[in-house]
């Protein structure tokens, strides 16, 4: 029996952009936003340490991070603030590193087998799923990510964090910061990137560091050599510049004013909780979608550990099912394909580690009306998919 294709839906997404990052822009934006950037001056300049400031106190202000942590701008984005933590910081004790996803697995993998640390603990679990978060050491430092961009698995909350914990509560946090709400105080390291929530561009990084983690910044010292990037101190003392915009290295003056927008942008909205509020209703959109479904399903087994930002979505139908590991992953290759063409959603394959299927980036910057717009267009393409493989 042939499958049945049915008619390609009626409306489309207004913005067909829903790539994890870099991510959607903010809506409205125009080229125009970046009209008031400081091009051909030094960012050491004056006018130049006031916008980086600028965007350093307008993220204290929108996630009300305290006044004692610090926040700095570094380069390479969330990686690059990520191995700065890392080499810098890890060695001192014991580490805990917990991964359920791609860049979770990184950092265990670079702990391991590039800083060779030995007293270390993986904590892992498969896609879809969370590791026992409750076996976590806070003798020890702890590394993990808040939201698996990779798997759409997010920790519930920070109840599981110690309040009286010995070691860091070091988090990658580059696709939850501005969608989820992050308990500051339960966090001594914290990153993320602009390209993500805030729909800004690629390459720069924030890092915010606890009074802790600034303490083991200044009384320890690492084994290895740290390249320039990396250094935080002097001496035995911070680099106090970083912290207050005096950037490692030379940074976009366009990309800074394009996340100064974006942060005008989310002042306007209505600050992080309407952020998170937007992002939320879209993932509610998806789910009444799912609970319909008769092809697609949730990556995250538990409710409470889907992502708000990064949705995926695994093929369930016995269509697809049936096929073997390589044909399955052409299958989905060739429903994002179909949606690439139609010109109605870009850049939803699942990333190239994790089971094939579908990732919605619902950050912010995407509208959940553009969400609900998409979900028609993903039955056509199963349906049309799935009449390819019936012949």
């Amino acid at each position: 029996m042939t499958a049945v294709v049915p008619a390609k839906p009626a409306l489309r997404p207004a913005n067909p952009n829903f790539s994890s990052g870099p991510c959607a822009k903010r809506p409205g934006w125009t080229p125009e936003a970046l009209s008031g950037a400081l091009l051909g001056r030094s960012h050491r300049a004056k006018p130049g340490k006031a916008k980086l400031k600028e965007v350093i106190d307008r993220h204290r202000a929108l996630l009300g991070i305290p006044d004692d942590y610090r926040i700095g701008i570094v380069p390479a984005s969330d990686t690059g603030a990520m191995e700065m933590v890392l080499w810098s910081m890890l060695g001192a004790r014991g580490v805990d590193v917990m991964a359920w996803e791609t860049f979770g697995k990184t950092w265990a993998s670079d702990i391991r087998k590039e800083l060779k640390l030995t007293d270390v603990r993986y904590l892992d679990a498969a896609y879809g799923h969370l590791p026992d978060l409750a076996v976590a050491d806070w003798s020890r430092d702890v590394v993990f990510t808040w939201n698996g961009t990779t798997s759409g698995v997010r920790v519930p909350d920070g109840n599981w964090i110690a309040d009286d914990r010995e070691g860091l509560a070091i988090c990658d946090a580059t696709s939850a910061v501005f969608a989820m709400d992050l308990p500051w105080q339960k966090l001594d390291v914290v990153t993320w990137s602009w390209q993500k929530v805030l729909g800004g561009e690629a390459a720069h990084g924030m890092l915010v560091i606890s009074p802790k983690a600034a303490e083991r910044l200044k009384t320890y010292s690492p084994a290895w050599p740290l390249p320039k990037l990396f250094r935080m101190t002097k001496g035995a003392e911070l680099i106090e510049g970083i912290w207050e915009g005096d950037t490692i290295n030379t940074p976009s003056m366009l990309a800074v004013e394009d996340v100064i927008d974006a942060l005008k942008w989310a002042e306007e909205t209505g600050g992080t909780k309407a952020l998170i509020a937007k992002s939320e209703a879209s993932l509610a959109v998806v789910a009444d979608w799912v609970a319909q479904s008769d092809w697609a399903s949730f990556l995250p087994v538990a409710e409470q550990t889907r992502s708000c930002t990064s949705i995926c979505l695994t093929i369930t139908a016995p269509w697809f099912t049936a096929l073997s590991a390589d044909a399955q992953t052409k299958a989905a290759k060739r429903l994002v394909t179909l949606l690439d063409t139609e010109g109605v959603g870009f850049d939803l394959g699942s990333y190239r580690d994790a089971p094939p299927g579908i990732r919605i980036w619902a950050g912010a910057t995407v509208d959940t009306a553009d969400v609900a717009a998409l979900l028609p267009w993903l039955d056509w393409a199963a349906a049309t998919v799935a009449a390819e493989i019936a012949g």
